[in-house]
């Protein structure tokens, strides 16, 4: 029997969350879909979770050992039966109609467009404030707009053509952070996107999220930089300075300001006429007590690229 949608969901050792991913799967408009929870050798009631819910279309595979999610993925990848592929973070959650509509814009598209994807609410898991929506502009084409920056966002966000592994390969599993950067990079060499203009799924922000993760991101941005450095200047540019930038703020943010400038002089390696730079490691001579002030006021200049 043929499948058209197989859902991937990596987990590892976040049970609750777990569960509003799955719920917000099982409550699609569109039901022709397989579920392949993959736990990523969590140790914990992850597998009880999963059987609360009486559906034959969930499937459990359990690795021995921890791997990290492009494993995880990637043992769902190889899994999977269904023409196309989709992805959700173990703690995001979809809005009902996000598979229903991809699947008739894939299906009504020629196959030179590998994949489609849709906004997002970011929102405070714990408050539950909204933070801000995001909605897709870009389609077609995306290869120099991704060099730019990651106008994709997320996993949770697209669908794919199970043909676009087949082309480029899997998730690079030698990524901590970036691997759906490094994904589509690869894909829109060879395929074009398509966007949906709304708001179809929900990214939470929580203190474990890799995005919080100051080692993770840091060796993924040196990663990315080795792999692409070689012949793509605008890269090295955009990912590459505004993410120091970025992981630059985020250790200043969590006290540690030697890393912060050690961040910040990187990013003036890699683009010499970046003013932020220059401010932030001038900032940072002064001391944590100024940074943090600095931070706190919002003045001068955006800290955060």
């Amino acid at each position: 029997m043929s499948i058209q949608v197989s859902v991937i969901i990596p987990t590892y050792r976040r049970p609750i969350f777990l569960r509003t991913a799955l719920e917000s799967v099982l409550a699609q408009t569109f039901p022709d879909f397989e579920v392949m929870v993959v736990d990523d050798a969590s140790q914990d009631n992850t597998l009880d979770v999963v059987k609360e819910f009486d559906d034959n279309r969930i499937q459990y595979i359990a690795h021995e050992f921890n791997k990290g999610g492009s494993a995880a993925r990637n043992t769902g990848i190889r899994h999977a039966r269904g023409e196309y592929i989709a992805f959700l973070d173990d703690d995001d959650e979809w809005l009902p109609e996000k598979l229903e509509l991809q699947v008739e814009v894939l299906n009504q598209s020629r196959q030179e467009v590998g994949g489609v994807y849709t906004g997002c609410t970011k929102i405070e898991r714990e408050s539950g404030i909204v933070v801000c929506c995001k909605t897709p502009t870009q389609r077609g084409n995306l290869f120099q707009k991704l060099l730019r920056k990651n106008c994709i966002t997320s996993t949770s966000s697209i669908l794919l053509r199970k043909e676009c592994f087949e082309r480029v390969g899997l998730f690079d599993e030698r990524l901590p952070s970036s691997q759906d950067y490094d994904l589509w990079l690869r894909i829109s060499k060879v395929f074009k996107f398509e966007s949906i203009s709304k708001s179809l799924f929900i990214y939470h922000i929580h203190e474990k999220k890799i995005g919080t993760n100051l080692e993770a991101l840091s060796e993924g941005l040196c990663l990315m930089l080795q792999k692409y450095e070689t012949n793509l200047s605008i890269f090295k540019k955009n990912f590459g300075y505004y993410g120091c930038l970025e992981l630059g703020a985020f250790y200043c943010l969590h006290g540690n300001v030697k890393k912060g400038q050690e961040s910040y002089l990187k990013a003036i390696v890699l683009f010499p006429f970046g003013l932020k730079a220059y401010c932030m490691v001038g900032l940072c001579f002064l001391g944590e007590r100024v940074v943090k002030k600095a931070f706190d006021l919002k003045r001068g200049f955006p800290l955060v690229a």
